[in-house]
């Protein structure tokens, strides 16, 4: 089995030595603080469209930056059982510290949302993101358009297209409560 490694650009596991070595982890709950997330389609089908929240990666390696420093977390991604995994490690007393998981490839660039997810999940087993799975599926009705289903927007008689309207509706259904 080949395994690939990737590691954060400026880590200390990337320069091959230990530079300002955390201590304790008391700080370490900071990562488990809400992020600004997005709404997406899980799935649409049979007229109703599951949609879940979700955070950029990017946003989790800031927050890794902010809380433990851009020194002091690597990632790694390797191959078992035939699974893309993310192994994320954090320097916590002079010593690396792991956890991983593996993702799911994506429906728009297959690769790069795969290695994506995987990061994302190993950060959830470090508490970052874990507030996303506290909050609950959304379902909207769906419209079919070109033979696909789209969710729909029934208060205002549109079929949303993107993710950035999405996230927009959803997030008002949720302030107005409407069901």
């Amino acid at each position: 089995t080949h395994s690939t490694v990737m590691v954060h650009e400026g880590s200390a596991f990337e320069a091959g030595k230990v530079g300002d070595v955390m201590k304790g982890v008391d700080h370490l709950k900071d990562l488990q603080k809400e992020l600004p997330y997005k709404w997406r389609v899980q799935s649409a089908r049979y007229g109703k469209a599951s949609c879940v929240a979700y955070i950029d990666a990017r946003d989790a390696q800031d927050l890794l930056d902010d809380v433990v420093g851009p020194g002091n977390w690597a990632t790694e991604y390797y191959q078992a059982n035939g699974l893309l995994m993310c192994k994320v490690g954090i320097l916590v007393d002079g010593h690396w510290v792991w956890k991983s998981d593996t993702g799911s490839e994506s429906n728009v660039e297959k690769d790069k949302g795969h290695a994506s997810d995987a990061f994302k999940r190993a950060c959830v087993a470090w508490g970052i993101g874990r507030f996303l799975y506290r909050l609950k599926i959304q379902t909207l009705q769906t419209k079919e358009w070109k033979g696909k289903e789209y969710p729909y927007a029934k208060e205002k008689d549109k079929i949303i297209f993107d993710g950035t309207t999405l996230t927009n509706y959803i997030k008002w259904r949720i302030e107005n409560g409407v069901k």
